[in-house]
């Protein structure tokens, strides 16, 4: 695994696609192109500060000028929107890794998405992709209002008759059972708040969905209150060493302090940066990346543990 090249982008369009959402186009100072990317992918931005948050590309992922993000400024959040909303304007440099992809368009006969409010941004490059070639696409776009919905105008020019629209204040609130009764070969992707993820995977399966045809984008990982760490043991299968990895340490942490050069991003467990693969051992997986079919053999070090040992395979 290599860290990801991060980029001097300049602000070249920044405007308000809500009063709450700010849209931002984004151009390389001296190149003519940016780094390819496919629908659901997102990119870093690194603040001064040292931290890195993680959007979503919601632009045309044929356009190899520009890079599309739209940030939701959240007042009670830890800092990084409002630093967004402020300082990036117009002219403004901003710091961005090249794309990575954990929500990507699967091979299916028909495709069904759900999106919550912020969470089109991904799904508009999805729809709109899959749209253009003509696959059967079905999408609901849950906001407020049609004024609270980000990228509204773009998603409808992009699906046409294929989107319909939910908004509670004009009294439309989403019925998780639209989605329909699962059909051979569908597949159904959700991207909003933790409420609306939880309320469609409830819904689909009742109506027959199998877990493995459900794909999801969290804004975090899932919170477990009553989740108590617990010691365990990591393995390095290159080498042989043995880790002692403490309740109150993260086996990312621990790695780096044995000289394991790990890359990482959000650390709590939603980006996918850390992710690597283990061969023995229980884990106890805490991210909201990792598929269920992966979790057989990838985890995520920076918020996953595991029962007595696991023996990691870098």
């Amino acid at each position: 695994m290599t860290a990801r090249v991060v980029m001097k982008l300049r602000v070249e369009a920044a405007r308000l696609a809500t009063p709450g959402v700010l849209h931002l186009t984004l151009v390389h100072a001296s190149r003519p192109e940016l780094p390819a990317w496919e629908p659901g992918a997102h990119v870093d931005l690194r603040l001064p500060d040292g931290r890195i948050r993680q959007y979503s590309l919601c632009g045309d992922p044929q356009d190899r000028r520009t890079y599309q993000i739209a940030i939701k400024r959240e007042d009670a959040g830890r800092g990084a929107s409002r630093w967004a909303h402020d300082a990036l304007v117009e002219g403004a440099v901003a710091h961005v890794s090249a794309p990575r992809n954990n929500f990507p368009i699967r091979e299916a006969a028909r495709h069904v998405f759900v999106l919550g409010g912020i969470g089109v941004t991904p799904g508009l490059p999805m729809a709109h992709s899959l749209a253009a070639e003509g696959a059967d696409v079905a999408v609901h776009f849950c906001a407020r209002s049609a004024a609270d919905a980000p990228l509204l105008a773009e998603l409808s020019a992009a699906c046409g008759d294929r989107l319909s629209t939910w908004f509670s204040a004009e009294g439309r609130r989403f019925d998780p059972r639209a989605v329909g009764p699962y059909c051979e070969g569908a597949c159904l992707y959700v991207c909003g708040p933790q409420r609306l993820l939880d309320a469609v995977r409830d819904a689909a399966d009742a109506l027959g969905w199998p877990e493995t045809s459900i794909h999801a984008e969290a804004f975090q990982a899932t919170l477990d209150e009553n989740f108590k760490p617990e010691p365990f043991e990591a393995k390095l299968a290159s080498t042989g060493a043995t880790l002692h990895v403490p309740a109150d340490r993260s086996l990312l942490e621990v790695l780096r302090d044995h000289g394991v050069t790990m890359p990482s991003s959000c650390e709590l467990g939603v980006c996918g940066s850390c992710v690597c693969g283990y061969r023995d051992g229980v884990v106890i997986h805490r991210d909201a990346v990792i598929s269920v079919a992966d979790r057989q053999d990838r985890i995520a070090p920076c918020v996953s543990r595991a029962r007595v040992s696991v023996t990691l395979d870098l």
